[in-house]
């Protein structure tokens, strides 16, 4: 196509959305000007609205021409990055410290674009459910909006969602089975040793040195424990400790991430994280505290939603731009959540965009908008044919 010719008639609008959004950036649970606008949208085109699902999450319901029991749910994250922009575009961030470096604005409109081009066609049996989601970004939005009763109050049938994609050529469509994304715990480890003068090294127990030598045993979980089959990613991004040149600090703290594919994996490394800091803290006679958070549970696509994806990409974009034996990718999504509730399926669109994301030089080809507003709708009308 490969966007509906309707959508195409109101592309200029879908940009001037999207652009607006980029502008006006928000992070996790402070989306009020995004959930606002968004809802505000929905019921201009007459999509009936439910605000503050989770928070800040709203969620639109549309009934199609037929009276069909079926209900399915499409998703889009809202939320920017804590972070600069660096790209001088004339709609780049006005917000300090706040950037749309992930997508989230794209996202949002390309559900605006299916939600309004389906309340003016309504060419499907059954209801479509619009969740505009707050707080991906490793805050928990999906969990919020489950916590809140989203799939109680709106019950469904299958759901799925979409993330752009730099790493892939202009309008490629990439869907695989079962895993799909990384599961993620966060970590953060406290090491209470003893401080001393910095010439008097004997007198200490030296926090420094142990959180080197914790940091490098920790890596052997990985490269020692872990089948060579199974993949994970055990990262330290953070090391803190001391502030002047000639004290030896009493405490360190190290912080980071866990990635895994698999729910076993996952407690391994966990279970293996407390063991190796136990046995250093035995070691240098110290106490060690370990604290590990489950983040992001692992995404599974369903094997027969995941085909309704490919079907309906070769459609939009032509057989030759879908690959259905994508690999998994390491980082993680929370829409993992949902999937544990309700079947359903994750996909990534490629576009034109040269900079990774989370990269604060990221822009978004806004090309692809029109093209995932029609995936979505083309989604709910096959899964809801009349």
């Amino acid at each position: 196509m490969p966007a509906l010719p309707l959508i195409e008639s109101f592309v200029d609008d879908l940009i001037a959305i999207r652009r607006d959004l980029h502008a006006h950036p928000e992070i996790g649970f402070e989306e009020k000007r995004t959930s606002g606008i968004v809802a505000d949208k929905l019921a201009q085109w007459g999509i009936e609205v439910h605000r503050g699902i989770g928070g800040t999450g709203v969620v639109g319901v549309l009934k199609g021409k037929g009276g069909g029991p079926r209900r399915i749910g499409l998703r889009a994250d809202m939320d920017a990055l804590p972070m600069e922009e660096a790209t001088n575009l004339p709609w780049r961030s006005t917000v300090p410290n706040r950037f749309h470096g992930c997508g989230h604005d794209g996202h949002t409109t390309m559900l605006l674009g299916a939600a309004r081009y389906l309340a003016q066609t309504r060419n499907f049996d059954g209801t479509a459910v619009f969740i505009f989601q707050p707080a991906e970004e490793g805050l928990g939005g999906a969990r919020a909006m489950i916590a809140d009763g989203l799939f109680k109050k709106f019950p469904l049938d299958e759901i799925y969602g979409l993330h752009n994609a730099p790493h892939l050529g202009a309008n490629q469509v990439a869907v695989g089975t079962g895993a799909a994304m990384a599961g993620a715990d966060f970590f953060d480890i406290t090491i209470a040793g003893r401080g001393s003068h910095g010439a008097m090294p004997e007198q200490s127990r030296d926090a420094v040195v142990i959180a080197m030598t914790l940091g490098q045993a920790l890596q052997t979980i990985v490269s020692r424990n872990v089948a060579p089959s199974d993949a994970a990613v055990l990262s330290i991004t953070q090391i803190h400790a001391g502030a002047a040149y000639n004290v030896i600090p009493g405490e360190a703290k190290l912080a980071g991430t866990v990635r895994t594919f698999s729910d076993a994996v996952r407690t391994q490394v966990r279970e293996r994280m407390r063991a190796i800091a136990a046995g250093v803290a035995a070691a240098f006679e110290v106490e060690i505290a370990v604290d590990i958070r489950d983040i992001f549970t692992v995404l599974e696509n369903r094997a027969e939603q995941a085909a309704a994806v490919a079907a309906v990409a070769r459609e939009v974009v032509g057989a030759d731009n879908v690959d259905t034996a994508a690999p998994p990718h390491m980082a993680s999504e929370d829409f993992a959540d949902m999937l544990r509730v309700v079947p359903g399926a994750y996909f990534w669109l490629g576009h034109a965009g040269d900079m990774p994301l989370h990269n604060p030089g990221f822009i978004l080809d806004e090309g692809i908008l029109p093209v995932g507003a029609s995936l979505f709708s083309r989604l709910i009308e096959t899964r809801l044919p009349l």
